[in-house]
């Protein structure tokens, strides 16, 4: 019936080997570089994020995560008075800290606004 086709004659396939050590290289290689790529440097920065809302003091001139920039008035366990203008305070969560500015920064914008 195949006058065109040839018949394709089943060869015996090798008998089938149990995957060992090497068979877990690649998936365990993948792993280890997704840590060192993106897990390692994320628990980095929570750490270093962690430390400095710890050392947060009144008086230090900060951003928050939405881009308010202000000075610390005020400090307890889970908020921060944070003073944005003159007599304006505002309660920021104090994990919503986004980082620390230099001395001086603060008083820098104001002056900036008023002129």
């Amino acid at each position: 019936m195949s006058f065109f086709i040839s018949d394709a004659l089943a060869e015996a396939a090798p008998a089938a080997q149990q995957p060992g050590w090497e068979g877990m290289l690649f998936p365990l290689g993948i792993l280890v570089f997704f840590y060192f790529l993106f897990l390692r440097p994320q628990n980095k920065r929570t750490k270093e994020h962690k430390k400095m809302l710890e050392q947060m003091q009144p008086g230090a001139e900060i951003v928050t995560g939405g881009g308010v920039l202000g000075r610390v008035v005020s400090l307890d366990e889970n908020f921060v008075q944070v003073e944005v203008a003159d007599n304006v305070v505002i309660q920021v969560q104090r994990h919503q800290i986004g980082s620390l500015m230099p001395k001086g920064t603060y008083k820098v914008q104001m002056k900036k606004t008023k002129s």
